[in-house]
């Protein structure tokens, strides 16, 4: 086989990563010796690749500036409005390559760093992943803020600048061990701090009602320093800004006590204040009701409403009143948009600055509210709900429970006088649920406090509709909506994989790139030979360069040819990576048994982390692990069958990975998974899906046609039936043989000889019980499983189906997402003016 082209080779033949003129590489060079030279006087004589990376990094982030200046003094003259997108996840991962694209300077880049002798690629290795999200839900929130920028939309993400992200994931003797990501420890070219903006935020205190007003006392203060982060567009100039706060201790914390002497230990105690923007709740789709969680959640939701406010009073166009005591135009310049339940204390901190600080009356404050914010919901999943204990309210934030039990009070009086008599209804509506421990129900809280309530799939939108918020969609249905979630094209197309984008605008054109839908025009293609050929040829030189990282990184020898089975995502019960184990046991048994037969070979990847307290999800990775010891070690499989786990996954992993996938695995049972967005990036890069019809494999079934997916197992009308039917998982181990043998294995100890028992809390809940069903759907997956096998030995159908998937998944842009989300839900209109680049002037 043909060595494939080094990916520099191959980036030079590249439109899309821009033109490299003479000029711009000329320009490049010299800032780049600039930066070498000004870290080099300050430190040492000789430049390690670090030196390298940041000198590129500084000479990057010098073409961002202007753009970025030009772009908020754009907003301040034009006064548009605001949307203000609240998360405490943003998982962005790595800032340059996205940098280098965003702006057109990859190719001049490129050259400069070749012609100084050095490998662009092997530098933007060395930049840390902002690793500040667990999983779905923070890169999400990555991508809205791509496509934002791209749409030219006034946006800003604001959320909290974790010292320490997501654990860095090491694999000890099979099992998961979690190490601190200091991701900081070299600092971030990306970041400016901005100490002028500096606020404070109180916590702790009592209220006290008086006839000026009611008055927070006697709290405790710690100040928010905001870092900004540029957001760039694709190509229009546009530079967006991502605010992170981090908690400082004012500086005479805890020193105005009369504790005498007790300089040294105040001084010390600074930490307690500042450890608020420590460190990432590691949980995914789960609630640990820590008070340090809660004290995050109004940190970044207290620090953010003021500035919000100070922009809103001090815009050219806002009120005419002198002071700007005047609210009624808030909602029409400011939209708030509530990344699940985690910011919801925006609701009442916005009550509490109109009513307690402005003075403005409660019902008046209230229209206000509701119409500036709108909640999305993430979960069905009842232990993820975010359910607050009131003492613990009470105590860190008692006039933010007061002004709970003010709004719940309201609602449920409107709620009585519509159905009198009714108080089932109440207790399930309230936002306070009473029992031996009172709480809080944010969600509750989010639904009722915001003019728009979304799902992130059309079929999550209905179950929100006729399960989670039922009593409330009857009586506002028209506050419920779906905004179906998507991924930007730009890193998970453009950057990831510049072989397919290339081979994509040889036929279409680059326009897809910015109108995802446009990926439509390939649909005619499907058969042209030229393309066939191409496609298959990317996913093959994709699959050799991830084998080769595999081997370098971890040692481990892959066969590139064989069938590249990934199935990649936070490990957890629901995802059913345990569904996926039977079936790599079953293809081992079954190659054991009739090891003459042909196998079509199959190199199956799990990867994701587990939540630290999560013991289920750290003993499903023991058991791959397990699994893959004996597979991989077994002279009869040879390499007809390996079980690799990838190690500390991550988005800068997924963008190696994804590209290389032949089959993408999305099993969660249906009506478990919300949406998943790792399933459109398997799709858009030419992998086919094996799933359920759960959350946006729904949709994407339904674009590319559901023959063109391996759809399988229950649908969710079948899980419900089964549930009132109850479900019985011994019925299925007696009647599988197959499923009978692979159970009986994992508990005899055949996949962990020293320690037989190792995997007894596995069988154990798999047996008595499995809220996920992974039995039920085991008969359908093995079998579905067999029809993959079938047409990936046929690799021209194969790469037929696979450009119908890609023609068919420009639906899952987020793009098209934020584009909805601005029409709908925000009041405003994407634009594709672009402002003028600094060295032009503005009109």
């Amino acid at each position: 086989m043909a060595k494939p082209l080094t990916d520099s080779e191959k980036r030079k033949q590249i439109s899309v990563r821009g033109i490299a003129g003479l000029g711009d590489v000329a320009e490049v060079r010299k800032s780049f010796n600039r930066h070498l030279h000004f870290t080099l006087v300050k430190d040492r004589n000789v430049a390690t690749p670090r030196d390298y990376f940041f000198a590129l990094a500084h000479t990057v982030r010098d073409h961002l500036v202007g753009r970025w200046i030009r772009t908020q003094q754009h907003y301040y003259e034009r006064d548009p409005k605001r949307i203000y997108y609240l998360s405490l996840e943003f998982y962005m991962g790595r800032t340059l390559q996205n940098t280098m694209v965003n702006l057109g300077l990859q190719n001049a880049c490129d050259e400069a760093i070749y012609q100084l002798g050095l490998d662009l690629e092997e530098l933007e290795e060395i930049e840390e992943d902002a690793g500040l999200g667990n999983g779905g839900l923070g890169r999400l929130a990555a991508c809205f803020l791509d496509s934002m920028a791209t749409l030219g939309l006034a946006a800003y993400g604001y959320g909290i600048r974790y010292e320490f992200g997501i654990f860095n994931q090491k694999i000890v003797n099979g099992w998961q061990v979690e190490e601190a990501d200091d991701w900081l420890r070299y600092g971030n070219p990306w970041e400016k701090a901005r100490p002028e903006y500096m606020l404070p935020v109180h916590f702790y205190g009592r209220v006290e009602h008086t006839p000026e007003g009611v008055r927070w006392l006697d709290t405790q203060v710690v100040l928010a320093m905001p870092y900004d982060t540029p957001v760039p567009g694709y190509r229009n100039n546009t530079v967006n800004t991502m605010r992170l706060w981090s908690a400082k201790a004012p500086n005479d914390f805890k020193l105005h006590d009369f504790n005498v002497g007790g300089y040294i230990e105040a001084v010390l105690d600074r930490n307690l204040a500042e450890n608020i923007s420590r460190v990432l709740y590691p949980n995914d789709n789960f609630f640990e009701g820590k008070e340090l969680r809660l004290k995050q959640e109004y940190f970044v939701v207290a620090a953010t409403l003021q500035d919000i406010i100070r922009r809103f009073k001090s815009s050219k166009f806002g009120c005419r009143d002198p002071v700007r005591t005047c609210f009624e135009t808030f909602p029409d310049k400011v939209a708030i948009q509530l990344n699940d339940t985690h910011p919801a204390l925006a609701i009442p901190e916005l009550m509490r600055i109109l009513v307690d600080v402005e003075k403005v009356d409660w019902d008046k404050a209230w229209e206000i509210t509701k119409k500036t914010c709108a909640y999305t919901n993430h979960t069905v999943l009842p232990e993820a709900l975010e359910r607050w204990p009131v003492s613990m309210f009470e105590k860190l934030l008692p006039r933010h429970l007061e002004i709970i039990y003010a709004i719940n009070q309201r609602h449920l009086d409107h709620v009585a006088s519509l159905f009198p008599g009714d108080v089932d209804r109440l207790r399930r509506m309230s936002v306070i649920e009473e029992g031996d421990c009172k709480r809080i129900n944010m969600a509750h809280l989010c639904v009722i406090g915001s003019h728009a309530v979304n799902g992130v799939a059309r079929i999550h939108s209905e179950i929100v509709k006729q399960s989670v918020f039922k009593d409330f969609y009857e009586l506002e249905p028209e506050k419920f909506q779906n905004k179906t979630n998507g991924i930007t094209p730009r890193r998970w197309l453009l950057l990831c994989n510049p072989g397919l984008a290339d081979t994509i605008v040889e036929k279409i054109g680059e326009g897809f790139l910015t109108d995802l839908s446009q990926l439509k025009k390939l649909l005619p293609l499907v058969n042209d030979e030229a393309l066939i050929r191409d496609v298959a040829k990317v996913k093959q030189e994709n699959k050799l360069k991830f084998s080769a990282f595999l081997e370098k990184e971890y040692k481990v020898k892959i066969n590139p040819s064989s069938m590249f089975d990934v199935h990649v995502k936070r490990i957890h019960e629901y995802k059913r990576q345990l569904l996926n184990c039977l079936h790599i046991i079953t293809l081992y048994n079954r190659i054991k048994k009739d090891p003459t037969k042909a196998f079509v070979p199959r190199t199956v990847m799990i990867g994701g982390k587990a939540a630290p307290g999560y013991h289920m999800a750290k003993m499903i990775i023991k058991l791959v692990t397990s699994i893959g010891n004996v597979v991989n070690h077994d002279p009869v499989v040879g390499d007809r069958l390996k079980v690799i786990f990838l190690e500390n996954y991550r988005v800068s992993l997924a963008e190696k990975v994804i590209p290389a996938a032949d089959l993408s695995q999305q099993i969660s049972t249906a009506g478990t998974e919300a949406s998943g967005t790792g399933n459109m990036k398997f799709m858009l890069n030419g992998a086919l899906t094996i799933g359920t019809m759960d959350g946006a494999n729904v949709e994407m079934a339904e674009e590319a046609g559901a023959e063109n997916l391996f759809i399988f197992g229950m649908r969710v009308e079948d899980v419900e039936a089964l549930d009132r039917k109850g479900y019985n998982a011994r019925e299925y181990y007696d009647r599988l043989p197959e499923l009978k043998q692979a159970m009986d294995q994992i508990s005899s100890g055949f996949f962990s000889p020293k320690d037989p028992d190792c995997f007894r809390d596995i069988v154990n809940m798999l047996l008595n019980h499995d809220r996920f069903k992974v039995f039920a759907d085991y008969e359908a997956y093995v079998a579905c499983q067999a029809q993959v096998d079938q047409l990936y030995r046929n690799p021209r159908e194969w790469t037929k189906k696979v450009i119908r998937n890609i023609a068919c998944s420009g639906k899952f842009s987020s793009d098209r997402t934020i584009t909805e989300y601005a029409r709908d839900i925000w009041g405003v209109e994407p634009s594709d003016l672009q402002i003028p680049p600094p060295n032009l002037p503005k009109d």
